[in-house]
């Protein structure tokens, strides 16, 4: 039986170039990047190497782009630092319904530090209304937060119109890019965001390492304290190595871009035309909404994800029933409930996120295997013996 895997938007295998460039800071170049002798300034020219990639990847300048430990850290970085930044007694900051938990739960924080946050809603397309955003700016905002691609929907959402209300508005305006970058052209600048997040094992680079580019002239309270890193940004030693890693993948995705990404729509239409002509009663989420090229939320009524993905798992396919970092959860996913679907709906619900190793052979074997399961289900199902 082969293994195919589908879950990309969860994390991505470690890319060759990726793994390359990590090598010898793992076994030559293993100087800490703050000493000043031969060891440490070799360490520090591979840093600067991968900052600088990841700025050309990003199109800002090397100066704006701070390293972290990942995505989460970013996205906490970018909300609390600029709140706690911000010298207003009254404070309030505007999201969305649908954000990663990186950002809902750092908004929750805030919360109970006194701080007001409003959740702007979301249709049942997916995309948050900017004129909705407008709305909800208050005199005391100090932050917009809005994500660019949904991890759970792949559903793009207006950055740039929402930059420009930000910008009248005088409103410092973070985007989480996690999901967006490598899969729609990101260029800091014309998105006119001030913060934009990015997650090394989402790009083929490893876990544990992320960037946060900080616009130059915004200025953002520490999350953490030491040390004089990152330009006083974000102190600790250094992760040379996943900072390798991930301008090494950056360089690739950014040299492969439109080639990957019409290749990854390819198959994800293949995909959805093939479950759709195979399973009635199966429908996409958000199929009419601008997506990322390799996201399909797909709603199978009457059966439930989680019995088909073990089914899909036993026949080797990996696949998500909504993000990973909500997966065990009792709940239905809060993005599923938040464009209209019920709880029993939202529990139907699968995500394909397919990516560099995937091939037209496989989606048509996941096509065999998702019609496969879900008739074996039905026929399981009390309503097949009411």
């Amino acid at each position: 039986m082969g293994h195919y895997y589908f879950d990309h938007n969860a994390t991505t295998p470690v890319s060759r170039e990726a793994l390359e460039a990590m090598l010898p800071a793992f076994a030559e170049v293993y100087g800490n990047a703050s000493s000043i002798h031969h060891y440490g300034q070799a360490a520090k020219q591979k840093l600067e190497s991968a900052r600088r990639q990841v700025a050309e990847f990003l199109r800002c300048h090397p100066n704006e782009i701070v390293f972290t430990s990942g995505g989460t850290e970013a996205d906490n970085l970018a909300v609390f630092g600029v709140v706690r930044q911000a010298g207003a007694p009254r404070k309030h900051v505007v999201t969305t319904a649908i954000e990663h938990p990186a950002v809902l739960n750092a908004c929750a924080q805030l919360e109970r530090e006194g701080v007001a946050v409003t959740y702007v809603r979301v249709g049942s397309a997916g995309v948050v209304d900017p004129d909705d955003i407008r709305r909800a700016l208050r005199p005391e905002t100090v932050l917009i937060t809005v994500m660019h691609a949904n991890n759970e929907l792949g559903t793009l959402q207006p950055v740039r119109e929402i930059s420009r209300i930000a910008r009248e508005a005088g409103v410092i305006f973070h985007s989480d890019g996690v999901q967006a970058a490598g899969k729609a052209p990101v260029n800091v600048h014309e998105l006119g965001v001030d913060l934009y997040t990015v997650s090394g094992h989402k790009l083929y680079a490893p876990k544990g390492i992320g960037a946060l580019y900080v616009r130059k002239g915004v200025r953002l309270a520490p999350l953490l304290f030491g040390g004089h890193h990152e330009r006083d940004r974000r102190p600790g030693t250094e992760n040379v190595a996943g900072a390798a890693g991930l301008g090494a993948a950056a360089a690739w995705l950014r040299e492969h871009f439109a080639d990957l990404n019409a290749r990854l729509a390819g198959l994800r239409d293949r995909l959805e035309r093939g479950i759709l002509d195979a399973v009635p009663q199966a429908r996409v989420n958000c199929a009419g909404s601008p997506r990322v090229p390799n996201t399909s939320n797909i709603q199978f009524a009457g059966v439930e994800g989680e019995p088909l993905l073990i089914a899909l798992d036993l026949k080797g396919f990996a696949v998500s029933s909504g993000a990973a970092c909500s997966s065990g959860a009792v709940e239905p996913s809060h993005v599923l409930t938040a464009i209209g679907l019920s709880r029993e709906q939202a529990r139907s619900c699968l995500r394909f996120s397919l990516g560099r190793s995937n091939d037209a052979a496989q989606v048509d074997a996941l096509v065999e295997a998702v019609a496969a399961a879900v008739a074996h289900l039905e026929r399981l199902s009390p309503r097949a013996h009411a």
